[in-house]
């Protein structure tokens, strides 16, 4: 009955290096898996060109074709085939009579923690390490001593699931000390205890600056501080359309946008969270800029989406999560200029991958240091956001109070984040 584990995922290369690589993924079928899959794509630094997703309620069928983002031009294949493998539940009988949601154990949490020297761009060249080691920052905690050093505190996960061993963590710390080299002062890492829970949520937000960041809808000048001028005509335009008479049994959702780093995962995110299955979807290759998408739908019980109200609010939501799934804004903390950058969480608990590593490849490329950053997460009309709060460095060429300047940082991270 279906096919063996280790075939359930395959990737073919392209040709000749212009070309992409396409992931083939056939296996039991299982609530949100598409989304799981577009997650680990980004995480992994790929960008889907187009793709086909198609399910019986049983078994289902998906293949993408992806190439690698400029910021990360080399994929480890062979890891991402073995992180894909890992989702496709078991072909075995029982999967069908029980289609119930496995639930792993939690991946321990450990605590690196590593004092030197402060230089620009050092904490983006350490988190790309970890990216690419596939260790998963769940918490940071950076500060800048007045004598120009660095703390850093990482609360990370491997999702190799080998920090324990011996060589796993002499591979991270040859990895540290090729980029921190001479000016490292002290290095360590241990599994996290009590300080992990004392990191786990944000700081305190001003009321105004919340209200900013997680309103349900941006106005037109939040949205002017998001984008250059002549992103506005592309950002303003998100089509949904529901359509009932093409199918006896599922919803036509047709779907048009500005394309976007992550935009499959962020639809794909959304109707998870909604309970919404997909029988059937396609991707188009972009157009000018631009996105189509074909979902054949139902709910939870099966049933077409016939209720206007219920139609007009899974539009609604969709067009919100495809213009804007992140947020980002500058606002003044005390005599500090502080960078704030939120993405909603996915109901499972988890984050939207490779923020922190965009966040601070911008800021390098802006020639801006970071004084502190902290992730945390926050709740906000019963939503959980996952918060990134980088206090920037005044002695860096930018007039921070200038509202040009401000714009322009605002812009080129949210252009990173976007893949603009």
């Amino acid at each position: 009955m279906g096919v063996p584990s280790d075939d359930a995922v395959l990737i073919q290369k392209g040709k000749n290096p212009r070309e992409p690589h396409v992931i083939t993924v056939n296996c039991p079928d299982k609530h949100g898996l598409g989304c799981d899959i577009c997650h680990i794509i980004l995480d992994f630094g790929l960008y889907i060109t187009k793709g086909d997703v198609s399910t019986d309620g049983i078994w289902c069928f998906l293949i993408f074709w992806v190439v690698p983002h400029s910021s990360s031009p080399f994929i480890r294949w062979p890891r991402l085939k073995i992180r894909l493998q890992s989702l496709c539940p078991s072909c075995s009988v029982t999967f069908y009579l029980n289609d119930q949601p496995s639930h792993s154990a939690a991946s321990p949490v450990y605590f690196l923690k590593f004092f030197c020297l402060d230089r620009k761009g050092l904490l983006h060249d350490v988190t790309q390490v970890l990216t690419e080691l596939e260790l998963a920052i769940q918490k940071v905690k950076v500060t800048t001593t007045p004598d120009g050093r660095v703390l850093d505190l990482f609360f990370i996960t491997d999702n190799m699931e080998l920090l324990h061993t011996k060589e796993r963590q002499n591979d991270l710390y040859k990895q540290l000390d090729a980029v921190l080299g001479e000016s490292c002062i002290s290095c360590e890492l241990k599994l996290a205890g009590p300080e992990y829970e004392c990191h786990h949520a944000i700081s305190s937000l001003s009321p105004a600056v919340a209200e900013e960041l997680f309103r349900f809808e941006l106005s037109d000048k939040e949205t002017r501080l998001q984008a250059l001028s002549s992103d506005m005509t592309r950002l303003k335009k998100a089509n949904v359309v529901v359509d009932n008479s093409l199918s006896p049994a599922h919803t036509l959702l047709q779907i048009s946008c500005v394309d976007h780093k992550g935009l499959f995962y962020d639809v794909l995110r959304t109707l998870k969270d909604c309970n919404i299955k997909i029988a059937y979807g396609r991707f188009s290759p972009n157009f000018n800029g631009y996105r189509d998408l074909d979902l054949f739908i139902q709910q939870k019980d099966g049933k077409k989406f016939v209720d206007p109200e219920m139609q007009n609010g899974l539009c609604s939501r969709l067009k919100v999560e495809m213009l804007h799934p992140l947020r980002v804004v500058i606002a003044n903390r005390g005599p500090d200029t502080e960078l704030l950058v939120a993405n909603p969480v996915e109901l499972s608990g988890k984050g939207r991958p490779r923020v922190f590593y965009d966040v601070t490849l911008a800021l390098k490329a802006l020639g801006i240091c970071i004084f502190s950053a902290e992730i945390g997460r926050y709740s906000s009309s019963d939503r959980e956001w996952e918060v990134y709060r980088f206090l920037l460095d005044e002695k860096c060429g930018f007039q921070l109070s200038s509202t040009s300047a401000r714009n322009q940082i605002v812009d080129r991270v949210r252009r990173m984040l976007m893949g603009w």
